[in-house]
């Protein structure tokens, strides 16, 4: 520490000659009116932005909306164009875009892109219907996330889900949400192969495939890698004329015919029914007799 002073002693000493030389003046502090000015610049250069943000210059004249069909996509444009209107391109409420589009389930997200000084383009990204719940004579889509697309039209060769009564409110819950979360995890390709999904029983949740077996998948764990076994097992010629498969276990997927209570792949290889296991390499081998052989 007194090192340090040492050494600092000399520069000040020196900075002082200096100053009574005339060669090193001490600067003037600013006064208040100097002050002023500069609180004054500010308070209208802020003002000034927010008058731009929010004016007529830079308002929103031209509004491209796109991504939206079905029944209510007149609707959804008008409610999204009528708010949009009444922005700037410098202050796009988002608050405001989805609160008018509310009351249309199926709009999932909104992309805002601006043009300056007057041109909006608005991005609908719309829910997926993954099944049709069926209660009651009454046929209602439903996205991956649970939402009801009520009024949304949509292809027959969806997945029922049938239940005895029509779910209340905007989203279904409990263990439908986890039927729907089941077929929201199929492949595309396998999806549209699905006439219908349940949950309950000693097999969990199950899909039963047109003209074909019914798929076992146990819990809601691992659905990804439960997907992929029972794809394999599809494909594998050997698994033809199958009644089941069971991929409670991804890892030891089973195919079996005639009663399902054997199916799991602890016991597919006992009696009530035959079944097969994939083996390691691909190709199906038998664990009773040969399915369809």
């Amino acid at each position: 520490m007194s090192g340090t002073r040492a050494r600092s002693a000399p520069l000040r000493r020196g900075r002082r000659r200096l100053m009574r030389r005339g060669l090193v003046r001490r600067l003037p502090r600013p006064g208040p009116r100097v002050l002023v000015a500069a609180l004054a610049v500010v308070v209208l250069a802020v003002g000034g932005w927010v008058w731009v943000r929010n004016s007529f210059l830079v308002a929103v004249q031209r509004v491209t909306i796109v991504g939206v069909s079905g029944r209510d996509a007149h609707q959804i444009r008008a409610a999204l164009s009528s708010a949009a209107h009444s922005m700037t391109t410098l202050n796009v409420k988002m608050a405001s875009l989805r609160t008018a589009v509310a009351p249309y389930p199926v709009v999932k997200q909104l992309h805002v892109s601006t043009d300056f000084p007057h041109r909006m383009r608005i991005d609908v990204v719309e829910q997926v219907p993954v099944a049709m719940i069926s209660a009651g004579g009454v046929r209602v889509p439903v996205s991956a996330d649970g939402t009801l697309l009520h009024g949304v039209s949509v292809s027959e060769s969806l997945p029922t889900i049938s239940l005895p009564v029509t779910p209340g409110g905007t989203h279904v819950m409990g263990s439908t949400l986890g039927v729907v979360r089941l077929l929201a995890a199929a492949p595309y390709q396998l999806l549209g192969k699905v006439s219908e999904a349940a949950e309950g029983g000693t097999h969990g949740l199950e899909v039963q495939v047109r003209d074909g077996p019914r798929i076992f998948f146990g819990t809601g764990a691992d659905l990804g890698a439960k997907w992929t076994a029972a794809a394999a097992v599809l494909a594998d010629s050997g698994s033809a004329g199958a009644d089941y498969i069971d991929v409670t276990v991804p890892s030891r997927p089973a195919a079996g015919a005639g009663s399902d209570t054997a199916s799991s792949p602890q016991s597919a290889s006992g009696s009530g029914g035959s079944a097969t296991t994939p083996s390691t390499s691909g190709s199906t081998v038998a664990a009773g007799s040969t399915v369809g052989g």
